[in-house]
C-alpha cells in the first residue's frame, strides 16, 4: 500500500532531531516526525513533591500542550479556559510514566525534573513524538547534572520512543499523520525500551472490534518503528549516553 505522502505502510515519516535546542533549558531538542514539530525541554528543580519529602529519591514529571495555531484551526490556551483538557492531562502524565520507567529515580536525590512538551505544529502523533524527543532532553539534562557533579552518572537504565499503528483502509500501517489518523478503524500508540519491552499500550477500535491476529501485526509494526527511533536517538546522542 501506498500512502498520500508516497510511503510504504511499515515506513516512518522523516525523523528529525536537534539538540540543544532552547538556550536556557538544562535540556532540550526539537522532534519533528515528518510535520508534526514538538519542542521538549528538561528543567531540574531542587525540590519533590510533598509525597517523597524526606525519601532520599527524585521525581521526573511532565506537561504538555499545542500552541494556538498548531493546527489548521487556532486551538485556544487552555490557561484562558481555566483548566486542561482531559486529553492534554492523560498526554502528560503518559509522558512523565514513561521517563520514571528507564530512570533509576533514587539517584536524582530529592529533585524534580520537569519536562515540557509544546507542540508548535501537529499533524498527527504528537504524544509519540513528545515521548521520543523528551528522551534526548532528559538525557541532555542529567549530563549537564553529571558534569556539574551533582549526580554521579546518567541513572537511565534503557533507551526509550514511542509511535503509533493503526488499521487504515482495511491495512496495518505505522506512523500515522493526521488525515490516517482521522479516518483509522483501530488507532494505537505504543511506548517501548530498545530492548523491546512495552511501558504502555494504548489501542482503539473507532468501529469494528479487532483480531489478536491484527493486534500482532500492529505490535510487530511498532516493534520496527521504535527500533528505528531509537537508531536515530543513539545517532544524536552518540557523544553523550550509551548502554
Amino acid at each position: 500500500m501506498t500512502r498520500a505522502d508516497g510511503r510504504s505502510a511499515g515506513e516512518l515519516r522523516k525523523v528529525k532531531i536537534e539538540k540543544n535546542y532552547m538556550k536556557f533549558a538544562e535540556g532540550s531538542c526539537l522532534v519533528e516526525f515528518g510535520n508534526t514539530k514538538v519542542i521538549c525541554t528538561v528543567s531540574v528543580e531542587e525540590t519533590v513533591p510533598p509525597f517523597l519529602r524526606g525519601k532520599g529519591t527524585g521525581w521526573v514529571t511532565s506537561e504538555y500542550g499545542m500552541l494556538p495555531r498548531s493546527c489548521n484551526k487556532r486551538i485556544p490556551r487552555e490557561s484562558s479556559r481555566g483548566k486542561i483538557s482531559g486529553r492534554t492531562h492523560e498526554i502528560q502524565r503518559l509522558v512523565g510514566r514513561s521517563l520514571r520507567s528507564v530512570t533509576d529515580l533514587a539517584e536524582l536525590g530529592e529533585r524534580t525534573l520537569w519536562v515540557d512538551c509544546d507542540v508548535i505544529q501537529g499533524d498527527g502523533g504528537t504524544r509519540t513524538a513528545s515521548i521520543t524527543g523528551s528522551f534526548i532532553a532528559l538525557i541532555e539534562a542529567l549530563e549537564k547534572m553529571r558534569k556539574n557533579g551533582v549526580i554521579a552518572k546518567i541513572p537511565v537504565h534503557d533507551y526509550l520512543a514511542a509511535v503509533s499503528v493503526g488499521i487504515v483502509n482495511g491495512k496495518p500501517l505505522l506512523d500515522l499523520d493526521y488525515r490516517e489518523d482521522s479516518s483509522a478503524q483501530v488507532d494505537m500508540n505504543l511506548v517501548m525500551t530498545s530492548k523491546g519491552k512495552i511501558i504502555e499500550i494504548q489501542g482503539t477500535a473507532e468501529g469494528l472490534p479487532f483480531s489478536e491476529a491484527e493486534m500482532d501485526k500492529l505490535l510487530h509494526l511498532a516493534k520496527s518503528g521504535i527500533k528505528k527511533l531509537v537508531t536515530t536517538q543513539k545517532r544524536a546522542l552518540k557523544n553523550i549516553f550509551s548502554i
